[in-house]
């Protein structure tokens, strides 16, 4: 019935079955797998108890248990086909597989094959000299052939129970144990041999075991050092400490733990002796407190100065003032205000900032705003931030304070500080990025000042900045001085009076163009305009009716406010041209001589082009005046190279 549960795989009848059976161990290992959650692992284990090892196989294999199949093969005496299951299947128990089968040859007498599967499971270094232990001459061949640092340890602790000392140095040092080594040469009173074994390996261990020897012979000095070099400080320590090498003292102390330190700093006050090392070994420890009142009291002012620079704001404030007003005393201002900020006294760090000329960096103004965000009101947060502000501002330091003006939300003053820097660049991104009437207008006024006749760019960012700023009786002043430019530099009367007609247009759109005031300057900008229109289309029906331009000319020099519309040297070249081109010398002479009258302190030759004055010369005889410029005699040819070139035929 019980064999037939197995086909059937009913195990709760084979419990019955075995019960009536009497058969209590099968009883127990079918308990036993009960927690297997494979139905044919525990059937396969009653199979085993039923001796119905094929179906035992079959049913792992089914349910793909092979560590319970390798289990199988293993009590089965199936050594081959366990370790092929446990190399194809079962990796994980393999090496359990290869030291059992090495255990079983081991037992059958078969110690070479056992030999090999000892060293697949990897535990040669252990087993196999306890397997050799009776036979010494293959055990010191199987050492010689291994060439393995734990085998060569093995083997020379072996020889040295047997007192064979020479040649367990030997091995030892194949096996590069170096604490063995010092120790035997130690044994044999090899004390040299030891300390340059130790020296030279910095073995730990090795220089600790030939420390205490060295202690133990009340050698100090040599225990100290090796102490040392097996890191064992509070040994090392202890020996300064008894023997009073008070110099070593301090350097091992620094070495060690903040216990040790401890007890070494005790040691110095104790002793009333370099009081500045118990300071520097209190604060190595972390005692600062009573590291500073030591050094206050002892008056140790380098060691106050190097724990003062490990102080923050989570230090005591009380100390922290304490140490400031000691920097203060020995003018070392900058580690004083460093404290004050610490000490979270912002304005006392300000105003020493200030009254002994320090440079407020971009780090110290981040560490006051970052550290004080929590602690204050926004209103005393802008109060203290202006305040930073300020400082940098006096202290030329232009950038930094337009980033902490704006920082506090003052833009205007942010401004105002960037313009002082001169920083182009820097105050169109500002300005584009505030967005400000205002400060459109204080850079538009700013670029102003820079080279705007140059660069086209400039010009741009000029005008649009005062469109933006809505300042349109700035920008009304603005395209005038355009115009003035072109009239002066460039003779370019056509940009003038684009230019002039945008500004009667901006004027025109001011908030006070109804004033009295507003008015005349509408109507000056109007006759400006005027004129200039006049002058301009006498130059444009030159080229269809000249004399016709020539009485439009003539006209425009009757008006009684000319210039600066047109001024008077342009329309006096433009007939002094004219009258050349048409051969009318004399006359051209006469207007020349007008010319000259009206403008005796200018040089005729910034209106009149160098060909018109040469056929004077050469026609009437007389050489040219060119009256005093406003030019000096030696740039006077340099302006003959670059007149402007007139608009004239």
């Amino acid at each position: 019935m019980a064999r037939m549960c197995v086909k059937t795989r009913r195990l709760d009848v084979a419990r019955v079955c075995l019960g009536n059976m009497g058969n209590a161990r099968a009883a127990r290992e079918l308990r036993l797998v009960a927690k297997e959650p494979e139905l044919e692992a525990r059937v396969a284990m009653l199979a085993i108890q039923l001796d119905m090892l094929e179906d035992a196989e079959k049913l792992y294999k089914l349910c793909q248990r092979y560590d319970l199949l390798n289990n199988f093969y293993q009590a089965a005496g199936k050594w081959q086909q366990a370790l092929e299951t446990a190399e194809s299947h079962d990796r994980i128990h393999l090496r359990t597989t290869y030291f059992n089968y090495a255990r079983y040859l081991e037992s059958m007498g078969d110690k070479t094959l056992a030999i090999v599967y000892y060293e697949k499971s990897g535990t040669h270094r252990a087993e196999v000299p306890r397997m050799l232990q009776d036979d010494i001459s293959s055990l010191e061949i199987y050492v010689n052939k291994m060439k393995d640092k734990n085998i060569y340890k093995w083997w020379a602790q072996y020889l040295e129970s047997q007192s064979d000392m020479d040649s367990a140095l030997h091995f030892y040092e194949c096996a590069q144990d170096f604490l063995s080594l010092v120790r035997v040469h130690c044994y044999m009173g090899n004390i040299q041999k030891a300390s340059e074994i130790a020296n030279d390996t910095g073995d730990r261990a090795a220089s600790y075991h030939l420390a205490r020897h060295y202690e133990g012979h009340d050698d100090i000095k040599q225990a100290v050092h090796f102490y040392t070099r097996a890191q064992a400080y509070n040994n090392a320590i202890r020996l300064c400490k008894e023997t009073g090498l008070e110099d070593q003292l301090m350097n091992l102390a620094l070495l060690s733990n903040a216990e040790d330190m401890m007890e070494a700093a005790c040691y110095y006050e104790e002793k009333g002796t370099h009081m500045d090392r118990a300071v520097a070994l209190y604060h190595k420890a972390g005692y600062v407190s009573k590291a500073l009142e030591l050094a206050f009291a002892t008056q140790e002012f380098s060691a106050l100065q190097a724990i003062a620079e490990d102080l923050n704001e989570h230090s005591d404030p009380a100390l922290l003032a304490r140490c400031s007003d000691f920097f203060i005393t020995h003018s070392q201002y900058d580690k004083a205000v460093e404290l004050l900020v610490a000490a979270k006294k912002y304005h006392e760090a300000l105003e020493l900032c200030v009254t002994q000329s320090l440079t407020i960096t971009e780090e110290l103004a981040e560490r006051i705003v970052v550290t004080d965000s929590k602690d204050l009101s926004e209103e005393a947060r802008k109060e203290l931030l202006e305040r930073i502000a300020d400082c940098c501002l006096s202290q030329g330091n232009y950038h930094l304070a337009a980033k902490i003006y704006t920082q506090a939300g003052n833009k205007l003053k942010a401004m105002r500080a960037l313009l002082k820097s001169g920083d182009t660049e820097k105050i169109v991104f500002y300005t584009k990025v505030a967005r400000q009437k205002e400060l459109f207008v204080m850079a538009a006024n700013y670029l102003q000042s820079l080279d705007w006749r140059k660069n086209p760019e400039i010009l741009k960012t000029i005008i649009g900045f005062y469109t933006k700023g809505k300042a349109p009786d700035l920008l009304a002043g603005f395209y005038e001085a355009c115009a003035q430019v072109e009239i002066d530099d460039y003779q370019n009367y056509e940009k003038a009076l684009d230019a002039l007609t945008e500004a009667f247009k901006c004027l025109s759109k001011s908030k006070d163009s109804s004033t009295g005031q507003q008015k005349v300057r509408l109507a000056a900008l109007q006759h400006r305009v005027t004129l200039i229109k006049k002058f301009v289309h006498a130059r444009q029906v030159y080229t269809e009716d000249a004399a016709e331009a020539v009485r439009l000319c003539e006209s425009l020099l009757e008006e009684p406010e000319l210039d600066p519309a047109v001024r008077i040297g342009d329309a006096f070249g433009f007939l002094v041209e004219h009258h050349c081109q048409q051969g009318n010398f004399k006359e051209a002479y006469r207007k020349l001589e007008e010319l000259q009258k009206l403008l005796p302190s200018q040089n005729v030759r910034y209106y009149i082009n160098q060909a018109s004055l040469e056929a004077l010369e050469k026609e009437m005889g007389v050489p040219m005046k060119r009256g005093d410029s406003r030019h000096s005699v030696k740039e006077e040819d340099e302006v003959e190279e670059d007149l402007p070139v007139s608009k004239s035929p």
